[in-house]
């Protein structure tokens, strides 16, 4: 954290979208890049959390301002990025599932099945799943087909799947969520299916998750969020 330098955050309608300024200084990326907006609606949300910044700036409190540098930054690197997605797509979350307990089992078929379904409905092409331990290679007209989905993305949709492809483990939600077909509920309830399964086992409801476990989840529910509204805004 650093110490507030400013008084007054505000943005400046530029060539290709609003630029980011505090004191009337445009905003810097860790890369030396403006910090420019695409958008009014997300540049004015933006500036609402520089000016809620009190006697620190804390980062993490500004979950608008870290997704659109990272768009900003991270462009120049897309097909390396774009690979590291791909990668998920043999590793899936999703498409490793288990033999017991048959509740859990059930519950994986029923819910990860939903998503396995909904990429083969909309990439046209089927997914393999297991109930084994061995690494999955799926079908290289899949791995084809999501890489020229992935390049077709703008910056900000591109962003967000690989924001979200490392937060949840599943490239398959991430893909889902940018096409609107999941929402941050649903996308924290499947990537936590196995966590929250073995809440409900300890009656986790009435003792609570223990506080590490609470915090990593409430910060999952806070970037999922944080990721919907980044979209909804950006292209508003």
């Amino acid at each position: 954290m650093m110490k507030r330098f400013y008084t007054m955050a505000s943005h400046k309608k530029s060539d290709g979208g609003y630029v980011i300024q505090l004191d009337g200084k445009t905003v810097k990326t860790p890369l030396g890049q403006d910090m420019m907006s695409p958008s009014k609606a997300l540049a004015d949300g933006i500036v609402a959390e520089w000016a809620a910044q009190e006697e620190k700036v804390k980062p993490d409190t500004m979950p608008l301002t870290q997704l659109l540098t990272t768009a900003i930054d991270k462009i120049r690197d897309r097909e390396k990025i774009t690979e590291g997605c791909m990668r998920y797509l043999d590793t899936d979350l999703v498409c490793y599932w288990t033999k017991e307990p048959e509740d859990l089992a059930k519950l994986q078929k029923e819910k990860w099945g939903a998503w396995v379904k909904w990429f083969e409905g909309h990439f046209e092409i089927p997914l393999y799943t297991t109930t084994k331990i061995d690494a999955l290679t799926q079908d290289e007209e899949a791995h084809k087909r999501v890489w020229n989905y992935i390049e077709s993305l703008d910056d900000y949709y591109f962003t967000i799947v690989h924001v979200l492809t490392s937060l949840s483990g599943s490239l398959i939600l991430a893909l889902a969520f940018s096409e609107g077909d999941i929402t941050p509920e649903e996308l924290f309830a499947a990537s936590y299916l196995e966590e929250l399964y073995r809440g409900e086992l300890y009656n986790e409801a009435l003792h609570g998750a223990a506080p590490q476990e609470e915090t990593e989840r409430e910060s999952f529910k806070k970037d999922a969020a944080a990721a919907l509204q980044f979209l909804e805004l950006a292209n508003s």
